[in-house]
């Protein structure tokens, strides 16, 4: 599992040209499931992912995680996150999981960044053609594989 985790002043993502969540100053998480991806993996990556202390204090050092920083998550389903583009130029996602992996994970790393956070997270929708805008805080953009926890 991969997650492209980018600390925002504000983020938002539409689809059909509706608004279908939003957050102010949080994460905003893109996330890729791969074939071999537990429940293991998405308590793992939750709990690695409030617990990232990125957020400036009073010092203005990357010292503060999500939750004292009263911080959302805007989570978003993103197959290409796992593209090999090892031959020619056309990427293939053969290690991306299909529908019937993939939605049922997503689904609980909604529910477990949910209980971690101690608050409802916002979302985009599996599958669906969406539009995100962000405002990119440093930026900081932080990968995580939970392949690579060891």
């Amino acid at each position: 599992m991969i997650a492209v985790i980018q600390r925002v002043s504000e983020a938002s993502v539409k689809i059909e040209d509706k608004i279908k969540g939003s957050i102010q100053k949080g994460f905003l998480i893109l996330l890729g499931i791969t074939h071999d991806d537990t429940l293991e993996d998405v308590e793992w990556l939750s709990k690695k992912i409030i617990g990232m202390r990125v957020f400036s204090d009073e010092e203005s050092k990357m010292n503060l995680d999500l939750k004292s920083v009263n911080g959302d998550i805007l989570l978003i389903s993103q197959f290409t996150l796992h593209a090999s583009t090892k031959k020619g130029n056309r990427p293939s996602f053969i290690e991306a999981a299909r529908p019937e992996i993939a939605i049922p994970l997503y689904e609980q790393m909604i529910k477990q960044l949910s209980k971690d956070m101690g608050k409802d997270i916002q979302t985009g929708e599996f599958g669906a053609d969406m539009k995100v805008s962000l405002v990119n805080d440093g930026p900081v953009t932080i990968i995580i594989d939970s392949k690579n926890k060891n």
